[in-house]
């Protein structure tokens, strides 16, 4: 079973049946393990989720949260260990049974059918919908909707809806099938900073109505804001379990999930900027609008918005997945067309995508042909390819970066989202490129492994010119030298970092509700 870590509980009985009200817990996870093979995602984890309290579930990328409320969702199954719903012992075999058990998963990728309306998604695949009148789904959509504090149409196609309604949309779904325990997994990650503090609203009017929440954030001030009680993982393992109100701060919760000191600061010195690495003058597109921007070496420039305004297309023309509709890009002094025809492997261009599992590496692959995915023209000699080079530059690369498991023979699927996102920045850092174009390089990363990502973005700047898309203000306000703010497939506005009346002013215009004509490019 390995190496046992030892528990620290808080405010916590040892394993008791009740909780520190005497009721008992709408769920209780007793002693469940999970193994894949030889590793142990969860060993004997045992958690209460109480009625009208919002449980955070903490830990690094690995430590075994996705694992575990897998198996509460009914996606996994355990080895060992029994759920207690309502104190009577449950096996939610199939997702469908977990559904039915009251439990409710909101995803970071939302489920949703883009050409159907709110309240067809809202009724879709359940029993007896088709007996319903339009009228009085719509009512009983706007009902519920008011019921939990939350403004949407029920009449409007998803298309046409921010981030944030989607967001309300899957909520309202399970709140529509009675889920009595709903679990968040980085909720915000899509978010304004208002259409956050909206989902806080909304998820203290849930406790208020006796639902129970599971909430899995890296994000600790949010844990901090919105918490009743928090589990911290470590290695598969619960190493510590508190009552949010005797959390002092956000660096006393860091050290206690990391189990070492963690400021998340960096050092940004001043570089003295050199050459233009990128150049995109009145880009448009069918999304894009008169885009223009430049990055040059020694520079971050951190590009801020919600998803779905037009980051992806610019990204995705910038990198060669799509070609321009007119030669309005240039990349390290060479038009588009010449710098993709014959693209070098290194000391140019980086990417790295949001999408870490279908378009940055291959999920059946193992670490080093995922590792070989952008580096192979590095380890050829001829027509060989020098496997063996290349295995022992990778697990070198794999022991720098700490990505878990250290096996170079695991399969990506087998990698937690964080340690995934470390071996594609890993391999592009190997690349020493002149441009990095690093889209949400942080997002799923716990802070420890954040810190290490904006040190090393920091380091490669002095060599390349990075241009940061990123939804998360905090992150961009660290590594940024200049910031734009994108907005409806327009840049609102670019400005330098130290404008502290403009930084004032980025949850307006991310929420297009003030842009300039002043910009910096």
């Amino acid at each position: 079973m390995g190496h046992r870590i030892p528990v620290c509980y808080t405010n916590c009985g040892d394993g008791e049946k009740l909780t520190m009200t005497g009721a008992v817990p709408l769920i209780r996870l007793e002693n469940i393990s999970k193994s894949f093979g030889s590793v142990y995602a969860n060993e004997d984890v045992s958690l209460e989720i109480e009625e009208g309290k919002i449980l955070a579930l903490l830990g690094e990328n690995g430590a075994g949260k996705s694992t575990l409320m897998s198996i509460l969702a009914g996606q996994l199954q355990p080895d060992s260990g029994t759920i207690y719903l309502q104190g009577q012992p449950v096996v939610f075999s199939t997702t469908e049974k977990a559904i039915s058990g009251g439990i409710g998963m909101v995803y970071q990728h939302f489920k949703l059918v883009d050409a159907m309306t709110v309240v067809e998604n809202i009724f879709l695949g359940q029993k007896g919908a088709s007996w319903l009148r339009w009228k009085e789904m719509r009512r009983a959509v706007r009902d519920l909707a008011e019921l939990y504090g939350m403004d949407v149409d029920p009449a409007a196609r998803i298309s046409e809806l921010s981030m944030g309604e989607r967001q309300q949309v899957e909520i309202l779904k399970l709140l529509h099938r009675k889920s009595s325990i709903l679990i968040f997994d980085e909720p915000t990650a899509v978010l304004t900073p208002r259409e956050a503090d909206n989902l806080f609203a909304t998820m203290k009017k849930m406790i208020e109505l006796g639902k129970g929440i599971v909430f899995i954030s890296h994000k600790l001030d949010e844990v901090m804001a919105i918490a009743d009680n928090i589990a911290i993982l470590r290695r598969g393992q619960i190493v510590d379990k508190i009552a949010a109100d005797k959390v002092s701060s956000t660096a006393e919760l860091a050290e206690r999930m990391v189990g070492r000191e963690v400021l998340l600061k960096v050092d940004r010195q001043p570089l003295e900027p050199r050459q233009i690495v990128l150049k995109v003058t009145g880009l448009s597109d069918s999304v894009l609008k008169e885009v223009t921007l430049s990055v040059r070496q020694g520079e971050i420039l951190g590009l801020v918005g919600v998803a779905g305004n037009g980051q992806k297309p610019l990204v995705e023309t910038i990198c060669g997945l799509k070609k321009p509709t007119r030669d309005r890009v240039r990349i390290l002094g060479m038009d588009w067309a010449r710098f993709f025809k014959n693209p070098e492997w290194d000391k140019a261009l980086s990417y790295i995508p949001e999408d870490r599992q279908g378009l940055a590496t291959c999920q059946g692959l193992d670490l080093l042909d995922n590792f070989l995915l952008t580096t192979r023209d590095g380890f050829c000699k001829g027509p060989w390819l020098q496997r063996e080079t290349a295995r022992n530059k990778a697990v070198r690369v794999i022991e720098d970066f700490d990505i878990r498991p250290p096996d170079i023979n695991a399969f990506a699927w087998q990698l937690s989202g964080g340690n995934l996102q470390k071996m594609v920045l890993a391999r592009e850092f190997f690349r020493k490129p002149r441009l990095i174009v690093a889209e949400q390089p942080t997002q799923g990363l716990d802070i420890a492994a954040t810190e290490d990502v904006w040190n090393l973005l920091l380091k490669a700047r002095e060599a390349a010119g990075i241009l940061l898309v990123t939804g998360d203000i905090a992150e961009a306000l660290a590594l940024s030298d200049r910031i734009g703010v994108m907005y409806n497939g327009r840049i609102v506005e670019i400005f330098y970092s130290d404008d502290e009346e403009k930084i004032d002013l980025i949850p307006q215009m991310m929420a297009g509700l003030r842009s300039s004509e002043n910009s910096k490019t």
